[in-house]
């Protein structure tokens, strides 16, 4: 069995899974502390279908601690970033295009130093290690907590930023170092920007890392923990320390990858509806499709991986303006929708409220929206059904209908079809598709730079780039007879020499799982 886990900002979803049947699930508010509602979901579990603890295989929990914590400039390390470039680059220094408030939050300090390679993997010039050294040593006196390495073209060639962590690890062996190329993809100010977050998230991580191990372990569990990444794959608990930034969008990951379970669609739309926004992102062979493009996290420009997915300013907790017209949103009463909503004795007006009195949910006191006028209802739901509608096709690709999947709990707002788009699926438990998302969640390897292609070798080059997909899927966890290419892209590109070619190639595989058992009991 396992056990999937997500925390929202509102509410903290888990769910019990035998194999792929859902036994329990649970919703809780989530606490201040995080720890006291996740326990209160265990707990709720344990009532629902008790379980030996030994019984338990993983828990697998998503979490909006780092975003929130960079949206909010909240509990950031004191970073530097260092980039190797030198005579390249100087025009852009670290932190171009970074807002103030962020820069300071991170006692922000950019470093040049010579080094660097061309997209072949030819040196610019050879690493400055005395310059290197000097800066480690002013940083130490700074109190810097955490530094941020990058060096041009490292994806091709990282062997200077490899060699700076040697060097810094040397002059500061308490600082944790975080090296862009095993971050982010080609393009370098993108790639510096993820990698200097994910430095000033390093310090907080080790300290969720910890309160989620522990209130885990305090209900008797000794199963592995993982937390979900931004792809809807799971990484380990010592991993997340390291790349805290791969955590960042796992919440909507989670519900994709729920949505084709629950669902059994792999090909199709995804609508997460919540309290306050709804998430809007596409389904590829049940993987959520990746944006290509740089993603802006909190004003900064990044390019880790993160799904493609919209947002849209409509939730259960949405505020109705009878106009005209009849307009759902933006506000949103969010977490105090319980004393706020109409079918809970409130004062305001909600899209909870209009579901209830269109019979499309049962949540509340009923009575209490029976003098909402049919019209403003009906006009109501046309808002966001032709919203959502919109926001669906932005994101396709082809002409033609295709299946929507409507998961979270405010999905039962959503018709039947969506005009324009296709039928709308909503599954069972479509209202925890996250924590099952989490629950279901594979390990991934990934590939992505730019290769130098000799005559004749381009079918050679691709073998070699999906063999080195599956090992890595293999070395962070995944069992090596269950890995499966699930998506690959080579893109030539022009005007360069050598047959220059961007190749992506992502390899998906199941978890190995080896662990202690737990004593025989259920939850204490």
């Amino acid at each position: 069995m396992r056990i999937g886990i997500d925390v929202g900002g509102t509410h903290t979803d888990a769910v019990l899974m035998d194999g792929s049947a859902v036994v329990a699930v649970a919703k809780r508010h989530t606490t201040a502390d995080v720890s006291t509602g996740i326990r209160g979901a265990l707990d709720d579990l344990q009532r629902q279908r008790p379980f030996l603890t030994a019984d338990v295989d993983a828990v697998m929990v998503g979490t909006t601690h780092f975003l929130n914590a960079l949206v909010e400039a909240d509990r950031l390390a004191r970073t530097a970033a260092i980039r190797l470039c030198l005579p390249a680059t100087a025009a852009l220094p670290p932190f171009t295009e970074w807002p103030q408030h962020l820069r300071d939050a991170l006692h922000a300090s950019g470093h040049l130093l010579a080094g660097g390679h061309e997209f072949t993997g030819r040196r610019i010039s050879r690493l400055d290690v005395a310059g290197l050294r000097r800066i480690g040593e002013r940083l130490g006196q700074a109190g810097v907590q955490s530094i941020a390495v990058s060096s041009v073209f490292s994806p091709v060639n990282a062997e200077f930023e490899e060699e700076a962590a040697d060097v810094l690890g040397q002059v500061l062996p308490d600082v944790p170092v975080s090296l862009s190329y095993r971050i982010g993809r080609i393009g370098l100010l993108e790639r510096e920007n993820a990698t200097i977050i994910n430095a000033s998230l390093r310090l907080l991580a080790e300290e969720v890392a910890a309160a989620l191990h522990g209130v885990v372990r305090a209900c008797g569990i000794t199963a592995p923990l993982f937390l979900s990444q931004n792809d809807g794959t799971v990484m380990d608990v010592e991993t997340v320390q390291e790349y805290p930034v791969s955590t960042f969008a796992s919440g909507p990951a989670n519900s994709m990858r729920g949505a084709a379970m629950l669902s059994g669609v792999r090909d199709c739309a995804v609508v997460d509806f919540g309290g306050t926004t709804s998430d809007v992102g596409m389904l590829r062979a049940g993987f959520p499709r990746e944006a290509t493009s740089a993603v802006e996290v909190a004003g900064v420009p990044t390019n880790f991986r993160m799904p493609d997915v919209i947002s849209i300013a409509i939730g259960g907790g949405s505020l109705v303006r009878p106009g005209p017209p009849v307009r759902v949103g933006p506000g949103s009463v969010g977490y105090r929708l319980s004393r706020r909503g109409l079918v809970f004795g409130g004062d305001v007006l909600t899209a909870t409220d209009v579901a209830v009195a269109a019979g499309r949910a049962d949540i509340g006191d009923r009575s209490l929206v029976r003098h909402l006028d049919e019209q403003l209802v009906h006009d109501a739901l046309r808002d966001m059904a032709s919203r959502h509608a919109d926001a669906v096709n932005s994101m396709r690709t082809a002409p033609g209908e295709f299946p929507v999947v409507g998961v979270g709990g405010g999905s039962a707002l959503l018709p039947e079809r969506l005009e324009g788009v296709g039928p709308v699926v909503r599954p069972e438990h479509y209202a925890v598709a996250n924590a099952v998302g989490a629950a279901i969640a594979q390990v991934s390897g990934e590939v992505d730079r730019i290769f130098t292609i000799p005559p004749g070798r381009r079918r050679q080059t691709m073998d070699e780039a999906r063999q080195e997909a599956v090992d890595r899927a293999v070395a962070a966890g995944a069992a090596p007879s269950s890995v499966a290419i699930i998506d690959e892209d080579d893109i030539p590109i022009p005007y360069l020499p050598g047959e220059a070619t961007r190749i992506r190639v992502k390899a998906v595989g199941d978890l190995r799982i080896a662990r202690t058992r737990a004593p025989e009991g259920a939850i204490p």
